[in-house]
């Protein structure tokens, strides 16, 4: 089953890819898409939103799982983040693939046990339990990693994986 985690932003949203069989997580893929800062605002979230959806439908996403605004530092990044946030769930909504947000402390706790663990904290337990050698890069494809992590780990806990419809 795969489960698409995203780390939303204007500029760059991460995405990343997990199959999660017998409680085991097996990477697929992951990478960034970025946007011109030079474009209309408009268009940075329709390539994002119409990127998502092919990623989607590419490697058939059962479901998606991204992180939440978390509004303690930059307001005028957040309303920004808020849009890309819609245009993502719009694009699953299109797919018929279900979304779950979770804020960065929830993605914290689930992955490091901690949840005001620091990001390279986050990414390093990302690697290892992914079994990968190095962290992904750039950064914002570990933190979508870590947003997939997070939805398995979290619907496992709660025996609900497998009957989600």
């Amino acid at each position: 089953m795969h489960i698409l985690g995203i780390d939303p932003g204007i500029a760059n949203t991460g995405w990343g890819i997990l199959d999660f069989v017998g409680q085991r997580f097996q990477p697929v893929c992951y990478g960034v898409i970025n946007t011109d800062p030079s474009e209309k605002l408009e268009k940075r979230i329709a390539v994002i939103a119409e990127s998502v959806a092919q990623i989607i439908v590419k490697y058939d996403v059962k479901y998606v799982s991204m992180e939440d605004i978390f509004f303690a530092k930059n307001e005028v990044s957040a309303i920004g983040v808020a849009k890309v946030i819609g245009a993502v769930i719009h694009a699953a909504y299109k797919e018929n693939v279900e979304v779950s947000m979770f804020t960065p402390m929830q993605i914290k706790m689930s992955i490091t046990g901690f949840g005001k663990a620091e990001k390279k904290q986050v990414q390093e337990m990302c690697r290892i339990l992914l079994k990968l050698d190095k962290i992904p890069r750039p950064d914002h494809a570990a933190d979508a990693l870590a947003a997939a992590v997070c939805f398995c780990n979290t619907n496992a806990t709660m025996g609900r994986l497998g009957t989600i419809k």
